[in-house]
């Protein structure tokens, strides 16, 4: 019966367009993002691959239709859990909505490992790989305060987050930026509830292009006198530079901050588009992600957290080509070596 059902799950996902190829004899691994389309995820999902290969794992891979489709990755585990997978590394679109389906999971007896994204609570993951996303954040909030201290401009920000669903790593960048640039947090759990008057507004971009450049065109109608923008990631970068230009905006009038430290992005830092950003490493999530589920596999052994964490730490680096006294940073030379490694 188990096996009908995963022939019949798996049938379905190829309709999909999602990969079936089981049968091999070796333990079944997936990999379940936030989307197919997002250029983090589609990286993570080439790590993932080169790790499964090395280690002698079946990798089956999922991903939400748009960032927050928390039932799509549902019905990922649900299949995973019907095909027999030893464990799976997700990155949550909704981190508190997707508990019960870990849950379930682990009463399959399935190792989970949350990446990029923890899970709310962080226990409902066996452990998280992953950026420090209040780091990130708080990496170019000092950039971007040393930079207008150094030219003595007073900021207007404009905060392009993730969507409304307060997701933890939204929240975590958000706030990060805004200890970095000296603003008081108000909530540290939320995003949006600031009063400093330097903080011209929030709007959700999605973490794509579209949303980034609609974002920044409502804010810019609310308060043309913007003069820095923090974005969720590149993508929302590069549509808010979209928006800055139509609106007869450049590098000389507007400062984007981001954090991704993908190959496009760094090539936005070299052209001037993104002043900082904070480089991630993905395919490192990946890859430790992938070797942790192919040994829990081989003798049920689950990774350890770093002492005083709820997380694996797989690091960040800020990237710029205009550094900033007090504030270490890697150029984009570097960047375009290391971008998402």
């Amino acid at each position: 019966m188990r096996r009908l059902m995963a022939v019949a799950s798996c049938m379905t996902l190829a309709l999909a367009g999602a990969a079936c190829s089981r049968g091999t004899g070796e333990p079944i691994v997936g990999l379940i993002t936030k989307t197919d389309t997002n250029p983090f995820f589609v990286t993570m999902k080439k790590g993932a691959q080169s790790a499964a290969g090395s280690v002698g794992v079946d990798l089956q891979t999922f991903a939400g239709k748009v960032d927050g489709d928390n039932e799509a990755q549902v019905q990922a585990i649900e299949n995973l859990i019907s095909f027999g997978a030893k464990g799976f590394l997700i990155t949550p679109n909704d981190s508190k909505a997707i508990v019960p389906s870990l849950d379930r999971a682990h009463k399959a007896n399935m190792l989970v490992i949350a990446l990029d994204t923890p899970v709310d609570p962080t226990d409902a993951a066996d452990a998280t790989f992953a950026t420090d996303n209040y780091q990130a954040g708080k990496l170019i909030g000092e950039w971007a305060k040393a930079k207008f201290a150094k030219d003595g401009k007073q900021a207007r920000i404009a905060m392009l987050d993730l969507n409304p669903n307060q997701v933890s790593v939204d929240v975590k960048r958000d706030q990060g930026f805004l200890e970095g640039f000296g603003i008081p947090n108000g909530d540290p759990n939320r995003i949006g509830d600031e009063n400093d008057p330097r903080i011209a507004g929030h709007d959700v971009t999605d973490g794509n292009e579209e949303g980034g450049r609609t974002a920044m065109e409502n804010l810019l109608q609310k308060d043309p006198s913007i003069n820095l923008v923090y974005t969720i990631n590149e993508p929302a970068a590069a549509g808010a530079y979209q928006a800055l230009k139509a609106a007869g905006k450049g590098a000389s009038d507007v400062t984007i901050v981001s954090i991704d430290g993908g190959c496009p992005g760094v090539d936005n830092v070299a052209n001037g588009v993104i002043g900082a950003t904070s480089m991630q490493f993905p395919i490192k999530m990946a890859q430790l992600g992938v070797e942790a589920i192919a040994k829990y596999a081989t003798d049920g052994t689950k990774p350890q957290n770093t002492a005083g964490k709820d997380f694996i730490d797989t690091g960040v680096q800020l990237i710029t080509d205009d550094p900033q006294t007090g504030v270490e940073a890697k150029d984009s030379a570097w960047g375009k070596q290391n971008c998402w490694g």
